[in-house]
C-alpha cells in the first residue's frame, strides 16, 4: 500500500481554505492547473511510498510512539507558495518547530519499521492546492491572492497514517483517493 503520515486539518480550517481556493480557481488560466481534491487536503509529514502490508503493524506501533511523545499543536493555514513552477500550496503557521519534530519522528518511525525512505530533506509544512500541467504557467496571480489568506488557528490533536489509492488507469486528471488507515492522538507533555 502507498502510505504517508499526515496531520488532517479540521473541517472549519478546510472550509476557509476552500473559499480562498474558489477565488484562485476563478482566475484566468486556472484550467491550466490540476487542482487537488478538497476531501484529500492534508499536511504530509512523511511520505513512505509503497509499504508491504506485513510492515504496517510495526509502522503503526512506531507512529503511536511518535504521537505519544508529541503534544497537540497550535496551527493555522496561511499564505502560500510554490515548489518550482509546478506546485502551488497553502502555508502553515503556528507550532512549526514541533510540527517539524513530529515529521522527523514519523520519518524515523518508518525507517525503524523497515520502510525504505528517500534521503532526508528539511521538512516544509504546506498543503498542496494545485499542480501545473506544464512549467510555463505563471503562478504569480495565485500567489498574490494567497498572500492575503489567513485562516483561523486550530489545534492538531492527531497523527494519521493515510493510504493513497491511485486511480488504476482511470481517465486523465483522475485524482487519488485517500483512506485513513490509523489515527493516533498527540499526547505528549504540553
Amino acid at each position: 500500500m502507498r502510505l504517508f503520515a499526515a496531520v488532517l486539518p479540521p473541517a472549519g480550517a478546510l472550509a476557509e481554505l476552500g473559499e480562498a481556493a474558489d477565488r484562485l480557481r476563478a482566475l484566468p488560466g486556472a484550467g491550466e492547473l490540476r487542482w487537488t481534491s478538497r476531501p484529500g487536503w492534508h499536511l504530509t509529514l512523511a511520505f513512505m511510498g509503497e509499504v508491504a502490508e506485513e510492515t504496517v503493524p510495526a509502522l503503526c506501533e512506531r507512529l503511536d510512539r511518535a504521537a505519544r511523545r508529541t503534544a497537540p499543536l497550535g496551527l493555522r493555514l496561511t499564505g502560500g507558495g510554490h515548489f518550482g513552477r509546478r506546485a502551488l500550496w497553502a502555508g502553515v503557521d503556528g507550532d512549526l518547530d514541533a510540527l517539524r519534530l513530529l515529521a522527523g519522528r514519523c520519518e524515523a518511525a518508518a525507517r525503524r519499521a523497515g520502510v525504505p525512505m528517500e534521503d532526508h530533506r528539511r521538512y516544509r509544512p504546506h498543503l498542496t492546492l494545485a499542480r501545473a500541467r506544464r512549467d510555463t504557467v505563471d503562478l504569480s496571480p495565485y500567489l498574490a491572492l494567497l498572500d492575503a489568506f489567513e485562516g483561523t488557528p486550530w489545534t492538531a490533536g492527531e497523527l494519521s497514517l493515510v493510504r493513497s489509492n491511485l486511480p488504476p488507469g482511470g481517465p486523465a486528471g483522475s485524482r487519488p483517493r485517500y483512506e485513513t488507515v490509523a489515527c493516533r492522538p498527540l499526547a505528549g507533555p504540553g
